[in-house]
C-alpha cells in the first residue's frame, strides 16, 4: 500500500478509506488479520494514534473487529451479505383492510423506556447536541423581543429562512430567504402542499412501499393513492410513473427522493432530472420530501429534485426533525407560485410557528455547529447501518434480502413468505423489542413478510441481542 499524502482529509480517514477499499475489492478477506498498529505506523510513516483512529473508524462501521491479545481482523465484506430486495411490484387494487389499527398498535409504545424500539425513525437523544441546543434556547430568550413570547412572522423567522437557504448551497441551490415558508415540521409542509394542490377524489402517485404517514394523510384528505414500483437502490421506476402521468391519471406526485422511508433508496441525478422534466411537461406538481437528504454516508450531499426545477413546480420540503431536534417541529417548504395561498392557510390554521425554537435553530445553523454535529452524526449512523446489516445477515432466515442504504435511518428487510411480520412484532413485544411490520407501508395487501428497522439508536450489546432475537423468532416461523 503506497504511503499517505497530506490532503484535506485527515490522515486517519485516508488510511481508513484505503483499507476499506482493500476489503471492498477482496484483497483483504473475511477473517484476514490486519497489520499491527506498530507495523502499519512504520509502513505508512504516520503516528500510532493515526493508525488507531483508522482502525477505530473501520471498527465503528462494522468492517473489522478487535480480538483481545490478537489484533484486528476483517469482519465482513459486501460480498458476504444477502442480496437487496427486488423492485417492488405493488398491486393496483386497494385492500379493504386499512393498516391504521396496526399503525396505532405499533406506535402506541414509542415512549416506553423499557422497550428496545427498532421501529421509531428518530435519532437516539444521545446522538443529539442537547447541551448546545439548550444553550441556543437560552440565547434565543435573551435576543428576542419579550423573551420570545411574541408571535413570529407567519412566513417564519427571517434569520432561520436565511440560514436554511445558505445551508441549501450544499446542493448548488440559488434559494433566497423569501423563497421559504417555515412549517410545523415536514409533515405539516406536506399537508399544506396537498391541501393547496389537490381536491377530494384526486389521485397522487407515490413510491411503494412508502411512509405510512403519507398514506394516512392522503386518506384523510379524500385522495386516492397510486403506489408505483420502486427499486431499493434507485427509487421509483420512472417509466411506470410516466405511464400513469401521460394518461392524466395523476394530479400530484410525492417522492422521498433521498434515502426513502422505508426502503432507503436514493434516486440518481439523471432520474431526478428526468422526473422533473416529465412532470413539468405534463403540468403535474411534485411535492418532494427531502427529510433525510442531510443524512448521507458518502462524500457529498445528494441533490434533491428541486435542484433540477426550472418552472417552480417542485415543492421542496425539509426539516431538522431527523437531524437535530424532533420535538422543535421546525420544517419548511418552497411554496413557489402558491406562496400567498400557503401563507394564508398557515395564518388561518396556526398564525405562526414556535418563536423560540425557530430562533434557536437559526443560531445553531448560523455559527457552524450544525455542520460539525452532522459530521459526527452521519459517521455513527453509517456504522450502525453496517452493523445492523451484518447482524441480520448472520442470524436471519436463509432467503432474507436486506436493503443497503447510503444514508437515512432505515433498513428494509424482506423475508421468506412464511414470516408474517405483524405476528413477529407481537412475539417480539413480549420480549421488549419493537419493529415496524411491512404491511403498514402500503394500502394494498402486500409486504406482510417484510419489516422496517431503524438504526437511529446507539449500537449496544442490547441492540445486537435484540436483532439476534428477531432472527431466532423469524427462523422459527419459517420452520412451521
Amino acid at each position: 500500500m503506497p504511503k499517505l499524502k497530506t490532503l484535506p482529509d485527515h490522515l486517519y480517514l485516508q488510511l481508513a478509506h484505503r483499507l476499506e477499499a482493500l476489503i471492498e475489492h477482496r484483497l483483504l478477506k473475511v477473517g484476514d488479520k490486519l497489520p499491527s498498529v506498530r507495523l502499519l505506523s512504520d509502513e505508512q510513516g504516520v503516528s500510532l494514534g493515526t493508525c488507531l483512529q483508522a482502525y477505530y473508524h473501520l471498527e465503528a462501521k462494522g468492517l473489522i473487529e478487535s480480538r483481545p491479545k490478537s489484533g484486528y481482523y476483517v469482519r465482513h465484506t459486501p460480498h458476504h451479505l444477502p442480496p437487496v430486495p427486488a423492485t417492488s411490484d405493488p398491486q393496483l387494487q386497494e385492500s379493504p383492510q386499512d393498516p391504521e389499527a396496526m399503525i396505532t398498535d405499533v406506535f402506541s409504545h414509542v415512549n416506553d423506556p423499557k422497550l428496545i424500539n427498532l421501529a421509531l425513525g428518530v435519532p437516539d437523544p444521545a446522538l443529539l447536541p442537547l447541551a448546545k441546543l439548550n444553550k441556543a434556547i437560552v440565547e434565543a430568550t435573551r435576543e428576542l423581543p419579550a423573551s420570545g413570547t411574541s408571535y413570529e412572522d407567519t412566513q417564519g423567522n427571517l434569520g432561520l429562512r436565511t440560514q436554511i437557504a445558505r445551508h441549501a448551497l450544499s446542493w448548488q441551490s440559488d434559494l433566497q430567504a423569501d423563497d421559504l415558508l417555515i412549517t410545523n415540521g415536514c409533515a405539516n409542509a406536506l399537508t399544506q402542499c396537498l391541501m393547496a394542490l389537490t381536491q377530494r377524489g384526486d389521485t397522487i402517485a407515490v413510491e411503494s412501499p412508502v411512509y405510512f404517514g403519507i398514506l394516512q394523510l392522503a386518506r384523510s384528505l379524500g385522495l386516492s393513492v397510486l403506489e408505483l414500483p420502486t427499486h431499493p437502490v434507485t427509487g421509483i421506476e420512472v417509466d411506470a410513473l410516466r405511464e400513469h402521468v401521460s394518461r392524466g391519471a395523476v394530479q400530484a406526485v410525492i417522492l422521498v427522493s433521498n434515502f426513502n422511508n422505508p426502503l432507503g433508496s436514493c434516486m440518481p441525478d439523471e432520474h431526478k432530472k428526468e422526473v422533473v422534466a416529465m412532470l413539468t411537461n405534463y403540468g403535474v406538481p411534485l411535492i418532494e420530501d427531502d427529510l433525510y437528504g442531510d443524512v448521507f454516508f458518502g462524500k457529498h450531499r445528494p441533490k434533491p429534485c428541486k435542484a433540477f426545477d426550472v418552472d417552480n413546480r417542485v415543492f421542496w420540503c425539509g426539516s431538522v426533525s431527523k437531524t437535530l431536534a424532533p420535538g422543535y417541529r421546525i420544517g419548511w417548504v418552497t411554496p413557489g407560485r402558491l406562496k400567498a395561498k400557503l401563507i394564508r392557510h398557515k395564518l388561518y390554521q396556526s398564525v405562526c410557528s414556535h418563536t423560540l425554537t425557530q430562533q434557536a435553530v437559526a443560531r445553531f445553523l448560523e455559527n457552524g455547529r450544525y455542520e460539525h454535529h452532522l459530521r459526527r452524526f452521519r459517521h455513527i449512523l453509517h456504522g450502525n447501518s453496517l452493523r445492523y446489516v451484518q447482524t441480520l445477515a448472520d442470524c436471519f432466515p436463509d432467503g432474507t434480502r436486506i436493503s443497503r442504504p447510503q444514508g437515512g435511518f432505515f433498513l428494509w428487510v424482506e423475508m421468506p413468505p412464511q414470516v408474517d411480520t405483524y405476528h413477529l412484532y407481537k412475539e417480539a413485544m413480549k420480549r421488549g423489542i419493537s419493529l415496524a411490520p411491512g404491511r403498514i407501508f402500503t394500502l394494498r395487501e402486500q409486504y406482510r413478510h417484510c419489516l422496517r428497522l431503524s438504526y437511529g439508536r446507539l449500537w449496544t450489546p442490547q441492540v445486537e441481542q435484540a436483532i439476534q432475537t428477531l432472527g431466532m423468532l423469524a427462523k422459527k416461523r419459517v420452520m412451521y
